[in-house]
């Protein structure tokens, strides 16, 4: 290759590096998450106040159903295994009442014993047994109904906050180019600022996105496996019920 043209070739590179390093150098100072927020635009800002509100929601949401979730299947074990030891209604009632039971298993002993004292005493065995499922169903979708209370929001949180966050990255990228047609120039001090404030709000949706996503998920088995638990402590009850009932119709 002739002289000239490696002369040519080396003073290109170095003119583009040189024009590289002077734009980069002409770069905002401060490009952390905090300095891009406060250089970012309303818009902008109000998607990035709303996308850190939602991420705090969810551990929010976390450690109070989280709390409550533990503390109510601890509750519902506990019911379980104090109905089991239990050989009829009324043994039941005083070991609940002698042992401080949990309000859980007083719950379901005091809605079967309601409906024995509100039916007739010669009411069929099956009529009686149907009647006081039927309550504890109902006493059972209550417990449940309370505790998914606000789980909804993590569902809500995890579908929207990456669109929100998408809405944010459309409007920095927007004023970015709105930036270059003002300013009629393509440098990197023009054109850097507006793309980081775009990718952030990018970021920060999924931030809030991915975490709710997963509490959801985990609160939700956990719901599913209290709403068994109760089912199993309602089971022992209308057993005994069923247990009480054949001795009645004996005696």
């Amino acid at each position: 290759m002739p002289t000239h043209h490696l002369k040519a070739a080396a003073g290109g590179v170095f003119f583009f590096l040189f024009h590289a390093g002077a734009q980069a150098s002409a770069l905002p100072h401060d490009m952390s998450p905090l300095g891009m927020f406060f250089a970012a635009d309303q818009v902008v800002k109000s998607v990035l106040v709303g996308l850190l509100i939602a991420a705090l929601a969810t551990w929010v949401v976390l450690l109070v159903k989280g709390a409550s979730l533990l503390k109510a299947r601890r509750a519902a074990t506990h019911a379980v295994t104090m109905l089991k030891t239990a050989t009829s209604l009324p043994d039941a009632a005083t070991k609940v009442q002698g042992a401080g039971g949990t309000a859980l298993a007083r719950q379901l002993l005091d809605d079967v014993q309601q409906e024995l004292r509100l039916s007739h005493a010669s009411a069929p065995a099956a009529a009686l047994k149907e009647r006081a499922g039927f309550r504890q169903e109902q006493l059972i979708g209550q417990q449940v109904r309370g505790m998914t209370q606000g789980i909804g929001l993590l569902a809500s949180i995890g579908a929207v906050a990456p669109f929100v966050g998408l809405f944010g990255t459309v409007w920095g990228i927007m004023n970015s180019f709105i930036g270059i047609a003002v300013s009629q120039s393509t440098n990197l001090a023009t054109v850097a600022p507006g793309i980081a404030e775009a990718l952030l709000a990018t970021a920060l949706g999924l931030v809030a996105a991915i975490p709710a996503v997963v509490i959801y998920n985990v609160l939700s088995r956990g719901i599913n496996q209290y709403k068994a638990q109760l089912r199993a402590a309602s089971a022992q009850v209308l057993l005994m019920l069923s247990r009480d009932l054949d001795t009645r119709g004996q005696a």
